[in-house]
């Protein structure tokens, strides 16, 4: 499937606050991201509670470490919530 990536503010200011080697990092996972979302190299998973909380399935990939990306697939298109430590899996 094809899809298209948004991100909504969140998303952008954490990753304007990484450090360097997280946003290498960063970088690296979205050249893979943006082939397939659901990449097993990414070890994405469903976040129940948000899920629940929101209700629509949120996903999150791992970056690096305990570093991961939050989002939710809407149709077509992938939007990116949140980025951070598993600190954004609260509500």
């Amino acid at each position: 499937m094809s899809y298209r990536f948004k991100t909504v503010p969140s998303f952008r200011r954490a990753l304007r606050g990484l450090d360097p080697r997280q946003k290498a990092a960063a970088k690296k996972a979205f050249v893979i991201f943006k082939q397939n979302p659901f990449d097993p190299r990414l070890r994405p998973h469903k976040i129940h509670r948000l899920s629940a909380e929101y209700g629509v399935t949120i996903h999150a990939v791992c970056i690096e470490g305990d570093l991961r990306v939050v989002f939710y697939v809407q149709g077509d298109t992938v939007w990116s919530v949140d980025m951070g430590t598993h600190a954004i899996y609260r509500p």
